[in-house]
């Protein structure tokens, strides 16, 4: 519990004074195009607001896919023994052929969900 609290405080600290006010983050032309081709508005920050801000939340579609979206991320890690990071980095620098074949997996379902299933969704 008091990670999740000292988090929550940590972004609040790191976005209100740590970081630039205006600062607009480079992006470069291919993937603003990209976006925009999967429906998207040019994203004022890391990520697109429609899709990650507050106003996901009032659309039922979107609240949907999130969720689902996080109930699969949480099945996917526990199914695969650990998450996309462990296995990239612990499990590969440990040459653990397991987590070679999971980080191939996630790779494939990346490329499966960029340019099948996005394009569905949106």
């Amino acid at each position: 519990m008091l990670f999740l609290v000292g988090t929550g405080i940590g972004g609040w600290l790191a976005a209100n004074y740590l970081s630039e006010p205006g600062y607009i983050v480079a992006i470069s032309q291919d993937t603003i195009n990209d976006l925009t081709s999967l429906g998207f508005n040019k994203p004022n920050g890391y990520v697109p607001e429609e899709h990650f801000g507050l106003v996901a939340l009032q659309s039922v579609k979107s609240f949907l896919v999130l969720a689902t979206g996080g109930l699969l991320v949480g099945f996917g890690a526990r199914y695969a023994g650990g998450c996309t990071s462990g296995h990239a980095i612990s499990g590969i620098s440990n040459l653990q052929p397991a987590s070679l074949l999971a980080v191939v997996g996630f790779f494939i379902g990346g490329l499966v969900m960029t340019h099948l299933l996005f394009p569905l969704i949106y």
